[in-house]
């Protein structure tokens, strides 16, 4: 028998050509990846839902108290950026440590230039074994290696942490907004 998903994730459409088990997203709904301090990993091309996914599991965390933060992970390089200008640095920093669930969507959509590599290494350095993170990518993991540049150790570093504690939904097919527009015609 199929868990029972919160409403919250009604709207969802669960396919084998999306890539997205009812079954495996009702037990990431339960939201216990976050006592076990584990990380979400969504990819897929642009359309299939993965902000989506990702803002319906910060929305459930919301809902059932857990502090959360939702970004878009160039925005925040940005904003981290001005605090090490601003001497906020540490205190933003320390912001993203406490929070139990980290959502940091569009991850990778622009070059990592080193001070984004030494942020992201802070970030899942101070958060790794602690706390929860959710990536949303269009970019294949695969590929995060070269995207993350820099000197190979430091993306080894990072990869590591995040990839070795992640659960992985690799989302297929085409953009769902394009059905969006047909129905409201």
């Amino acid at each position: 028998m199929a868990k029972s998903l919160p409403r919250i994730f009604s709207g969802t459409k669960y396919s084998a050509v999306r890539n997205l088990d009812r079954n495996m997203f009702a037990r990431l709904g339960t939201l216990d990846f976050i006592s076990r301090k584990e990380n979400i990993i969504i990819c897929g091309a642009s359309g299939t839902g993965k902000s989506y996914l990702s803002q319906a599991l910060g929305n459930q965390a919301c809902l059932m108290g857990i502090k959360t933060l939702y970004a878009i992970t160039a925005r925040i390089f940005k904003k981290l950026k001005l605090g090490k200008v601003d001497g906020t640095y540490l205190k933003e920093l320390e912001k993203l440590t406490k929070t139990e669930l980290l959502i940091l969507d569009d991850f990778g959509l622009q070059a990592f230039d080193n001070q984004d590599r030494e942020t992201l290494m802070d970030i899942i350095d101070d958060r790794h074994g602690k706390k929860s993170t959710v990536i949303s990518s269009q970019i294949p993991v695969s590929a995060w290696y070269e995207i993350i540049g820099g000197e190979g150790t430091i993306a080894d570093a990072i990869l590591d942490r995040i990839v070795n504690s992640s659960h992985r939904i690799d989302l297929k097919g085409k953009s769902l907004r394009k059905g969006i527009l047909k129905q409201e015609k």
